[in-house]
Protein backbone atom coordinates (compact mmCIF):
# COMPACT_ATOMS: atom_id res chain seq x y z
CA UNK A 1 0.00 0.00 0.00
CA UNK A 2 2.80 2.43 0.86
CA UNK A 3 4.61 1.74 -2.42
CA UNK A 4 1.38 2.15 -4.36
CA UNK A 5 0.62 5.47 -2.63
CA UNK A 6 4.14 6.71 -3.30
CA UNK A 7 3.82 5.84 -7.00
CA UNK A 8 0.46 7.59 -7.17
CA UNK A 9 1.92 10.73 -5.58
CA UNK A 10 4.90 10.59 -7.93
CA UNK A 11 2.58 10.34 -10.95
CA UNK A 12 0.53 13.28 -9.71
CA UNK A 13 3.69 15.34 -9.19
CA UNK A 14 4.87 14.60 -12.72
CA UNK A 15 1.47 15.54 -14.14
CA UNK A 16 1.47 18.80 -12.21
CA UNK A 17 4.98 19.56 -13.46
CA UNK A 18 3.91 18.96 -17.07
CA UNK A 19 0.87 21.20 -16.60
CA UNK A 20 3.05 23.93 -15.09
CA UNK A 21 5.48 23.68 -18.02
CA UNK A 22 2.61 23.93 -20.52
CA UNK A 23 1.18 26.99 -18.74
CA UNK A 24 4.61 28.59 -18.73
CA UNK A 25 4.88 28.13 -22.50
CA UNK A 26 1.39 29.54 -23.03
CA UNK A 27 2.00 32.53 -20.77
CA UNK A 28 5.77 33.09 -20.38
CA UNK A 29 7.23 35.25 -17.67
CA UNK A 30 7.45 38.98 -18.50
CA UNK A 31 10.53 40.07 -20.42
CA UNK A 32 13.24 41.31 -18.10
CA UNK A 33 14.41 44.87 -18.66
CA UNK A 34 16.86 44.59 -21.58
CA UNK A 35 20.42 45.84 -21.27
CA UNK A 36 20.50 48.41 -24.05
CA UNK A 37 24.17 49.12 -23.45
CA UNK A 38 25.01 45.71 -24.94
CA UNK A 39 24.62 46.75 -28.59
CA UNK A 40 23.33 49.38 -30.99
CA UNK A 41 21.08 46.92 -32.87
CA UNK A 42 18.51 44.35 -31.76
CA UNK A 43 16.05 41.89 -33.27
CA UNK A 44 12.64 41.44 -31.64
CA UNK A 45 11.78 37.78 -31.11
CA UNK A 46 8.54 36.30 -29.81
CA UNK A 47 7.57 33.06 -28.03
CA UNK A 48 9.04 34.02 -25.68
CA UNK A 49 9.33 37.79 -26.07
CA UNK A 50 12.92 38.97 -26.08
CA UNK A 51 15.30 41.47 -27.67
CA UNK A 52 18.32 39.74 -29.17
CA UNK A 53 21.40 42.00 -29.49
CA UNK A 54 23.14 42.00 -32.89
CA UNK A 55 26.90 42.26 -32.57
CA UNK A 56 27.57 42.99 -36.25
CA UNK A 57 24.93 44.51 -38.51
CA UNK A 58 24.87 43.49 -42.18
CA UNK A 59 25.13 46.87 -43.93
CA UNK A 60 27.12 49.06 -46.31
CA UNK A 61 28.50 52.54 -45.82
CA UNK A 62 26.11 55.35 -46.65
CA UNK A 63 28.62 56.86 -49.10
CA UNK A 64 28.42 53.71 -51.24
CA UNK A 65 24.71 54.15 -51.89
CA UNK A 66 24.78 55.71 -55.35
CA UNK A 67 21.82 57.10 -57.29
CA UNK A 68 19.57 57.73 -54.30
CA UNK A 69 21.10 61.01 -53.15
CA UNK A 70 17.87 62.87 -52.41
CA UNK A 71 16.31 60.02 -50.43
CA UNK A 72 19.60 59.50 -48.60
CA UNK A 73 19.86 63.13 -47.53
CA UNK A 74 16.23 63.36 -46.42
CA UNK A 75 16.34 60.16 -44.38
CA UNK A 76 19.68 61.06 -42.83
CA UNK A 77 18.41 64.45 -41.69
CA UNK A 78 15.17 62.96 -40.35
CA UNK A 79 17.13 60.32 -38.42
CA UNK A 80 19.56 62.92 -37.11
CA UNK A 81 16.71 65.12 -35.88
CA UNK A 82 15.16 62.21 -34.02
CA UNK A 83 18.48 61.15 -32.46
CA UNK A 84 18.95 64.70 -31.14
CA UNK A 85 15.53 64.62 -29.49
CA UNK A 86 13.77 66.84 -32.02
CA UNK A 87 10.50 66.05 -33.88
CA UNK A 88 10.83 63.59 -36.80
CA UNK A 89 8.53 61.62 -39.08
CA UNK A 90 7.91 57.91 -39.51
CA UNK A 91 9.26 56.94 -42.94
CA UNK A 92 8.08 54.57 -45.67
CA UNK A 93 10.71 53.69 -48.27
CA UNK A 94 8.89 52.21 -51.24
CA UNK A 95 9.65 51.29 -54.82
CA UNK A 96 11.80 49.11 -57.04
CA UNK A 97 13.34 46.03 -55.51
CA UNK A 98 17.09 45.94 -54.96
CA UNK A 99 17.54 49.72 -55.01
CA UNK A 100 18.87 50.10 -51.48
CA UNK A 101 15.78 50.74 -49.34
CA UNK A 102 16.74 48.55 -46.38
CA UNK A 103 20.43 49.31 -46.93
CA UNK A 104 19.70 53.02 -46.57
CA UNK A 105 17.86 52.55 -43.27
CA UNK A 106 20.76 50.59 -41.79
CA UNK A 107 23.36 52.95 -43.25
CA UNK A 108 21.54 56.03 -41.93
CA UNK A 109 21.45 54.50 -38.46
CA UNK A 110 25.17 53.73 -38.61
CA UNK A 111 26.02 57.24 -39.84
CA UNK A 112 24.07 58.90 -37.03
CA UNK A 113 25.60 56.59 -34.40
CA UNK A 114 29.06 57.45 -35.78
CA UNK A 115 28.28 61.11 -35.11
CA UNK A 116 28.03 60.31 -31.41
CA UNK A 117 24.27 59.96 -30.98
CA UNK A 118 23.05 57.05 -28.85
CA UNK A 119 20.48 55.71 -31.30
CA UNK A 120 19.38 52.06 -31.27
CA UNK A 121 17.73 50.14 -34.11
CA UNK A 122 15.27 47.31 -33.47
CA UNK A 123 14.13 45.08 -36.32
CA UNK A 124 10.68 43.50 -36.15
CA UNK A 125 9.42 40.92 -38.65
CA UNK A 126 6.15 41.60 -40.47
CA UNK A 127 4.59 38.42 -39.09
CA UNK A 128 5.32 39.62 -35.53
CA UNK A 129 3.53 42.97 -35.88
CA UNK A 130 0.67 41.77 -33.68
CA UNK A 131 3.17 41.82 -30.78
CA UNK A 132 4.32 45.38 -31.48
CA UNK A 133 2.33 46.80 -28.53
CA UNK A 134 4.28 44.56 -26.16
CA UNK A 135 7.56 45.66 -27.72
CA UNK A 136 6.64 49.33 -27.34
CA UNK A 137 5.91 48.79 -23.65
CA UNK A 138 9.54 47.72 -23.20
CA UNK A 139 10.94 50.58 -25.25
CA UNK A 140 8.69 53.29 -23.80
CA UNK A 141 10.45 53.57 -20.46
CA UNK A 142 14.01 53.00 -21.68
CA UNK A 143 16.61 55.73 -21.46
CA UNK A 144 17.44 55.55 -25.16
CA UNK A 145 15.97 56.41 -28.56
CA UNK A 146 14.94 53.67 -30.99
CA UNK A 147 14.40 53.19 -34.70
CA UNK A 148 11.82 50.45 -35.09
CA UNK A 149 12.49 48.88 -38.49
CA UNK A 150 10.29 46.52 -40.52
CA UNK A 151 11.70 45.33 -43.84
CA UNK A 152 9.55 44.31 -46.81
CA UNK A 153 6.26 45.41 -45.25
CA UNK A 154 3.11 44.49 -47.17
CA UNK A 155 -0.30 42.96 -46.51
CA UNK A 156 -2.54 40.48 -48.26
CA UNK A 157 -6.34 40.64 -48.50
CA UNK A 158 -6.95 38.58 -45.34
CA UNK A 159 -4.10 40.04 -43.28
CA UNK A 160 -5.15 41.95 -40.16
CA UNK A 161 -1.65 42.87 -38.94
CA UNK A 162 -1.98 46.33 -40.43
CA UNK A 163 -4.52 47.18 -37.71
CA UNK A 164 -1.87 46.60 -35.03
CA UNK A 165 0.48 48.93 -36.85
CA UNK A 166 -2.04 51.76 -37.25
CA UNK A 167 -2.08 52.59 -33.55
CA UNK A 168 1.70 52.52 -33.41
CA UNK A 169 2.11 55.04 -36.19
CA UNK A 170 -0.57 57.55 -35.30
CA UNK A 171 -3.43 56.67 -32.99
CA UNK A 172 -4.49 54.86 -29.86
CA UNK A 173 -4.72 56.34 -26.39
CA UNK A 174 -1.04 55.87 -25.56
CA UNK A 175 0.20 56.55 -29.08
CA UNK A 176 3.72 56.02 -30.26
CA UNK A 177 6.33 56.51 -27.53
CA UNK A 178 8.27 59.75 -27.85
CA UNK A 179 11.52 57.77 -27.99
CA UNK A 180 10.46 55.47 -30.87
CA UNK A 181 10.41 56.17 -34.62
CA UNK A 182 9.15 53.69 -37.21
CA UNK A 183 10.85 53.03 -40.56
CA UNK A 184 9.51 50.50 -43.07
CA UNK A 185 10.43 49.38 -46.58
CA UNK A 186 8.01 48.02 -49.15
CA UNK A 187 7.73 47.40 -52.88
CA UNK A 188 4.20 48.86 -52.69
CA UNK A 189 3.47 52.51 -52.13
CA UNK A 190 0.19 51.81 -50.30
CA UNK A 191 1.41 48.53 -48.75
CA UNK A 192 -1.51 46.69 -50.37
CA UNK A 193 -1.64 44.99 -53.81
CA UNK A 194 -3.67 46.94 -56.37
CA UNK A 195 -6.06 44.04 -57.02
CA UNK A 196 -6.84 43.92 -53.31
CA UNK A 197 -7.80 47.60 -53.29
CA UNK A 198 -9.89 47.15 -56.44
CA UNK A 199 -11.68 44.13 -54.94
CA UNK A 200 -12.48 46.12 -51.81
CA UNK A 201 -13.88 48.93 -53.95
CA UNK A 202 -16.07 46.61 -56.04
CA UNK A 203 -17.49 44.41 -53.27
CA UNK A 204 -18.01 46.82 -50.37
CA UNK A 205 -21.32 48.49 -49.50
CA UNK A 206 -19.48 51.79 -49.37
CA UNK A 207 -16.48 51.43 -51.71
CA UNK A 208 -14.68 54.57 -50.58
CA UNK A 209 -14.81 53.57 -46.92
CA UNK A 210 -13.40 50.10 -47.63
CA UNK A 211 -10.48 51.51 -49.58
CA UNK A 212 -9.84 54.28 -47.04
CA UNK A 213 -9.41 51.74 -44.25
CA UNK A 214 -6.68 49.92 -46.17
CA UNK A 215 -4.88 52.90 -47.65
CA UNK A 216 -4.93 55.01 -44.49
CA UNK A 217 -2.05 52.97 -43.08
CA UNK A 218 0.46 54.35 -45.58
CA UNK A 219 -0.90 57.86 -44.97
CA UNK A 220 0.37 57.64 -41.41
CA UNK A 221 3.97 57.77 -42.59
CA UNK A 222 5.10 61.39 -42.65
CA UNK A 223 7.87 60.63 -45.13
CA UNK A 224 7.34 58.74 -48.39
CA UNK A 225 10.64 58.13 -50.16
CA UNK A 226 10.38 56.59 -53.63
CA UNK A 227 13.06 54.34 -55.14
CA UNK A 228 13.07 53.83 -58.90
CA UNK A 229 15.07 51.59 -61.26
CA UNK A 230 18.56 52.90 -61.99
CA UNK A 231 19.93 53.67 -65.42
CA UNK A 232 23.10 52.13 -66.84
CA UNK A 233 25.40 54.98 -65.77
CA UNK A 234 24.18 54.75 -62.17
CA UNK A 235 24.56 50.97 -62.24
CA UNK A 236 28.18 51.24 -63.40
CA UNK A 237 28.88 54.02 -60.89
CA UNK A 238 27.68 51.76 -58.07
CA UNK A 239 30.13 49.05 -59.09
CA UNK A 240 33.01 51.49 -59.50
CA UNK A 241 32.27 52.84 -56.03
CA UNK A 242 32.46 49.34 -54.57
CA UNK A 243 35.73 48.68 -56.39
CA UNK A 244 37.33 51.87 -55.11
CA UNK A 245 36.13 51.29 -51.55
CA UNK A 246 37.44 47.71 -51.38
CA UNK A 247 40.60 48.11 -53.46
CA UNK A 248 39.53 45.95 -56.40
CA UNK A 249 41.47 46.98 -59.50
CA UNK A 250 39.83 46.70 -62.94
CA UNK A 251 39.96 48.97 -65.97
CA UNK A 252 36.83 50.83 -67.05
CA UNK A 253 36.36 49.02 -70.35
CA UNK A 254 36.53 45.56 -68.79
CA UNK A 255 34.26 46.57 -65.94
CA UNK A 256 31.71 48.02 -68.35
CA UNK A 257 31.66 44.95 -70.60
CA UNK A 258 31.42 42.46 -67.74
CA UNK A 259 28.88 44.45 -65.73
CA UNK A 260 26.56 44.93 -68.71
CA UNK A 261 26.76 41.24 -69.55
CA UNK A 262 26.03 40.40 -65.91
CA UNK A 263 22.92 42.57 -65.74
CA UNK A 264 21.73 41.19 -69.10
CA UNK A 265 21.76 37.67 -67.66
CA UNK A 266 19.73 38.91 -64.69
CA UNK A 267 17.27 40.85 -66.82
CA UNK A 268 17.46 43.90 -64.58
CA UNK A 269 19.66 46.66 -63.24
CA UNK A 270 19.64 47.53 -59.53
CA UNK A 271 21.90 48.12 -56.59
CA UNK A 272 21.49 44.49 -55.61
CA UNK A 273 22.57 43.27 -59.05
CA UNK A 274 25.55 45.67 -58.93
CA UNK A 275 26.63 44.22 -55.58
CA UNK A 276 26.22 40.65 -56.83
CA UNK A 277 28.45 41.37 -59.82
CA UNK A 278 30.98 43.07 -57.55
CA UNK A 279 30.97 40.08 -55.19
CA UNK A 280 31.81 37.81 -58.12
CA UNK A 281 34.51 40.21 -59.31
CA UNK A 282 36.11 40.49 -55.87
CA UNK A 283 36.18 36.70 -55.58
CA UNK A 284 37.91 36.37 -58.97
CA UNK A 285 40.44 39.02 -57.94
CA UNK A 286 41.13 37.31 -54.63
CA UNK A 287 39.90 40.23 -52.51
CA UNK A 288 38.09 39.51 -49.25
CA UNK A 289 35.12 41.69 -48.30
Amino acid sequence: MTISADLTQLGEAESLARIADALERMSPAPLAAPDFSAADAYVWQVAPDRLEPVAKVNRVEVDLLVGIDRSRDILLENTRQFAKGFPANNALLWGARGMGKSSLVKAAHAAVVAEGHGLKIVEIQREDLESVARLLNHLRGADARFLLFCDDLSFSHDDQHYKSLKAVLDGGIEGRPENVLFYATSNRRHLMPRDMIENERSSAINPSEAVEEKVSLSDRFGLWLGFHPCDQDQYLAMIRGYCDAHGVEIDDDTLRAEAIEWQATRGARSGRVAWQYFTDLAGRKGVTL
